[in-house]
């Protein structure tokens, strides 16, 4: 199971996750397959992102698989943090690759 899919992505933690990746907001918006000005107009709240839960189930998605944790708040507010030794990398599966995606 992902990480605390019950709890709301808030506009701070989804700030706070690009700036861990070094991602742009075009950067999540084409990994997220959601338009930029969602992406933007989200992370503007405070407090949840204020999004439908398919935008919001795209962009945990494409945190988490980059390596983003969102954790819990326990008392001092919600946060993100980056899963032991950093970003996963991609991978292609062994089907598709070919001499296009060969790098």
């Amino acid at each position: 199971m992902q990480s605390n899919e019950w709890k709301p992505i808030t506009g701070a933690q989804l700030r706070a996750a690009r700036a861990l990746l070094r991602w742009s907001a075009d950067d999540l918006a084409e990994k997220s397959m959601i338009g930029v000005a969602t992406i933007r107009r989200a992370e503007g709240r405070e407090g949840p992102l204020g999004v439908t839960a398919a935008n919001e189930s795209a962009i945990r998605s494409a945190l988490e698989s980059a390596g983003v944790i969102f954790v819990d708040e326990n008392g001092e507010g919600p946060g993100v943090r980056l899963r032991k030794g950093g970003a996963k990398v991609a991978s292609i599966p062994i089907e598709d690759l070919n001499a296009e995606n060969d790098e």
